[in-house]
């Protein structure tokens, strides 16, 4: 679906026998002429010949009404406007186009141009980006704004370039917690035993191991069967997504531990990058940062109104003591400070502004 309307209809260029309309033949004329004549009728031509379009193709797992691809929307509003119409953003949302690995492989083969993903899928491609999967890594939202905003999340971005994937701007995703469709999750030992839908990352299956769970890698699209059928016992997301998924109807109780903050990820193409100039580059990026703004003011309603919306369908909302979460992920956050490839990053995070 395209996010866009279709071009309005443009004026035909003029042709070379239109041009040549009410001129009056003047006999054999000199050379000189006859050049003069098709140099103006050519230049006529390449001035009055609408200028090329470049057209992005970008693909997501999202619903349309997610604020994530509302911003998308606005993006590419934003890209057209700034680029006087030469250069078009076409959504593709609900995996429309692929499921959220293979649009990664689809922009590394450059048979898709861009894409939005989880940071902690990009743990597979670049291993700097598992510091985002840290158990309790920010204190407040404005810790965790600073540091994706700063030159930490800067160098995240550019982290994933020789898999030839190029991040762009990272977009909310709020904070990720714990929902059930059996056994409430009110402390920590409350996960024992339970197996739990994750992202493939490999953070996110330490992290509900070292609480007691069974971690089971699972695609997004699949999780509802999964749950209704009792393949898992329980997912972890943030509200707006397990809101729109509609997994509260089969999953009755939401735990609000958010042990962690995983940010989106807005990722171009190498090749898409490479056949773009500056000034289009400057372009798609300014776009793509004051979408990321409205995107944030979009998700902090959204929260609100699915914690509402669950809440009002009977799902029980519970809000655990986080002292009991933060101690049991302990050993997850001291193992990542050993690790060279995210240590040196959590530590930077982890003193910033403190």
């Amino acid at each position: 679906m395209s996010a866009h309307p279709t071009d309005a209809t443009a004026t035909p260029a003029p042709t070379r026998r239109t041009l040549a309309r009410g001129i009056r033949p003047l006999g054999r004329a000199p050379k000189p002429l006859v050049w003069l004549l098709g140099s103006i009728c050519g230049a006529l031509l390449a001035c009055d010949a609408p200028a090329p379009v470049e057209r992005i193709t970008l693909g997501h797992g999202l619903d349309p009404s997610h604020p994530v691809h509302v911003a998308m929307i606005e993006m590419g509003r934003l890209l057209e406007l700034r680029s006087s119409g030469t250069m078009r953003l076409d959504v593709y949302p609900s995996e429309q186009l692929c499921s959220e690995r293979e649009c990664l492989e689809l922009l590394q083969i450059g048979s898709l141009d861009m894409t939005k993903v989880s940071a902690a899928v990009m743990e597979n491609f670049a291993p700097a980006y598992r510091v985002l999967s840290a158990p309790y890594l920010f204190r407040d939202d404005a810790h965790r704004f600073a540091v994706l905003d700063g030159d930490v999340g800067r160098a995240l971005l550019l982290s994933s370039l020789p898999e030839r994937l190029r991040g762009l701007v990272f977009y909310d995703a709020g904070s990720r917690s714990f929902y059930t469709r059996g056994r409430p999750i009110r402390n920590p030992d409350d996960l024992r035993g339970l197996k739990i839908r994750t992202q493939e990352s490999p953070s996110a299956l330490a992290l509900v191991r070292a609480i007691g769970g069974a971690a089971t890698p699972l695609a997004w699209g699949e999780l509802y069967t999964a749950l209704q059928q009792g393949v898992v016992d329980g997912a972890e997301n943030n509200p707006p997504s397990f809101h729109l998924s509609r997994h509260f109807e089969v999953a009755r109780h939401l735990s609000l531990d958010e042990h962690t903050a995983v940010p989106d990820v807005v990722l171009a193409g190498t090749r898409l990058w490479d056949r773009l100039d500056d000034q289009q580059r400057a372009w798609l990026e300014s776009a793509a940062r004051d979408s990321a703004k409205l995107q944030r003011t979009l998700w902090r309603e959204a929260t609100r109104a699915a914690l509402e919306a669950v809440a009002a369908d009977g799902v029980e909302v519970i809000h655990p003591d986080k002292a009991a979460f933060v101690a049991a992920t302990e050993g997850v956050r001291q193992q990542m400070r050993s690790d060279p490839d995210v240590g040196p990053l959590l530590l930077r995070i982890e003193a910033e502004g403190s």
